[in-house]
């Protein structure tokens, strides 16, 4: 009497190895490579999305800086024209207030003269016509 094998070989069992390394290459030919093209594809696109959306924040951070630079330099330098334009017609004021003062002067110094003139004048008059009248009065006597 033979002996059956313990250990028999199987045909079924190498058409399942078979059948399983074919389904295995044809989805990863067919499936797993190009879903992992596309997965990294994918998280490419999403990194470069992430790295320009941080690229624009910064710039957006820059203009905003440089936005409240520019507003400060503004302020700053409306504040010194306003200064500047303060102390011009404080300038401007006490120098026509001096003006005006020597004007004042001057005329007082002037009309001072003009009565001194008319005083002296007034007095000469006088004195000739006291002079007439002394001649006439000597002249009636």
């Amino acid at each position: 009497m033979l002996k059956a094998p313990l250990v028999g070989f199987s045909w079924t069992l190498i058409f399942q190895i078979i059948n399983t390394l074919i389904l295995f290459y044809f989805l990863r030919k067919y499936l797993f490579v190009p879903v992992t093209g596309m997965m990294e594809s994918r998280e490419k696109s999403i990194v470069d999305s992430l790295q320009d959306a941080e690229r624009l924040s910064q710039e957006a951070e820059n203009y905003k800086q440089k936005y409240y630079s520019m507003l400060q330099s503004a302020q700053d330098e409306g504040k010194e024209l306003i200064e500047k334009a303060r102390k011009n017609a404080d300038e401007k004021s006490e120098l026509i207030l001096k003006e005006a003062k020597e004007e004042t002067i001057k005329l007082k110094q002037k009309a001072e003269e003009d009565i001194r003139k008319e005083r002296k004048k007034a007095v000469n008059e006088i004195k000739d016509e006291i002079s007439t009248l002394a001649i006439l009065a000597a002249s009636k006597i």
